[in-house]
This record gives structure tokens, C-alpha cells and sequence, in this order.
């Protein structure tokens, strides 16, 4: 073999394993995101109003737009308001139970280069009241070179606020 074919052999076999190292070292630690609000609305409240997509521009912050149905399977539009920009992504619904989880998939280009798991957890506080989780995982090759771009806990928060206020508010 050539001293040209080793290096180039050299070169493409590092092209393989640095994103793959970096991939899995993302599955070790991911880049989290936790941030939760207690409502004063029961469950079903609280799920009607966070699986309304129809509704989020009139209320949500944070997803400005959202089409697609909440159910296991589906696939979402969502339009993001990220530090003034507008991200467009299409996740994949994993989980969809009334009242309890709702639970999407978003890739960015391909498996494993960016993926964000997000979970919105419906915790039943009793007397009509709810605790809503937002949780976002994220892994994927780029990950540890995203740096800022990830981190939108005040996105989460300030749609948690939203939420909050409209479900608390609704006239049922």
C-alpha cells in the first residue's frame, strides 16, 4: 500500500470515528434542559391547551406555530422564536397520553448529528392544580460544538409562563 493510500485511508477512517466518538459521548452526557411551573388548572386543562396547536400563536412565545396532530407517530411543523430568529424543525411524535405526556423527536439534517428529545410531563397535583415539566435531551455528534444555540431555558420558561396563564385563565 502507498504512503498516499495510508494517509488517505488515515484521513477518511478519522472522519468516521470523530463523529462517532463525539455521538456517543453525547449518549453518555447529553446537553439537558429541565424546567417545570405549577398550574393552577387540572390535567386536561392543561393538556388541551398545550396540544391546541391551532392556538399557539395567539398565546406561545416560544413555539410561535405548530401543525400536525398529538399522537404516537405523527409528524409536527413546529416554528421556534429562538434569540429572535425563526427555527423551522419537523420532530416526530414518540408519545402522546391525555393529560399525562406529550413527547417529540426533532433531527437536525440526519440521526445523530443534532437530535432533541423533548418531554412535557403533566404531574396531577390534586384539587385541580398540575405541575407541567418541559425536558429536552439532546445528543447528537455537533452537540458539544452548539454551544449558546441549545441552551433556551428561557425560551421553556417563559412558555411555561404562558401556558400557565392561559390555562389558568380559560373560561370552561
Amino acid at each position: 500500500m502507498s504512503t498516499a493510500a495510508k494517509v488517505t485511508g488515515g484521513i477518511a477512517a478519522l472522519l468516521v470515528a470523530v463523529p462517532a466518538l463525539l455521538y456517543a459521548w453525547t449518549l453518555l452526557r447529553p446537553h439537558e434542559i429541565h424546567t417545570r411551573v405549577d398550574i393552577d388548572a387540572p390535567p386536561s386543562r392543561v393538556w388541551e391547551v398545550l396540544t391546541d396547536f391551532a392556538a399557539y400563536p395567539e398565546w406561545n412565545p416560544f413555539i410561535e406555530r405548530a401543525e400536525g396532530r398529538a399522537e404516537a407517530g405523527a409528524r409536527l411543523s413546529n416554528h421556534l422564536r429562538v434569540n429572535g430568529e425563526i427555527m423551522v424543525f419537523g420532530p416526530t411524535v414518540l408519545a402522546a397520553s391525555p393529560g399525562r405526556e406529550l413527547r417529540w423527536l426533532g433531527r437536525f439534517v440526519m440521526p445523530g448529528v443534532v437530535e432533541g428529545e423533548h418531554t412535557f410531563t403533566i404531574e396531577d397535583l390534586g384539587g385541580g392544580r398540575s405541575r407541567l415539566v418541559q425536558h429536552e435531551k439532546f445528543t447528537g455528534a455537533l452537540v458539544p460544538f452548539a454551544g449558546s444555540t441549545l441552551d433556551v431555558v428561557d425560551e421553556f420558561n417563559a412558555m411555561n409562563a404562558a401556558l400557565k396563564a392561559r390555562a389558568e385563565t380559560m373560561v370552561r
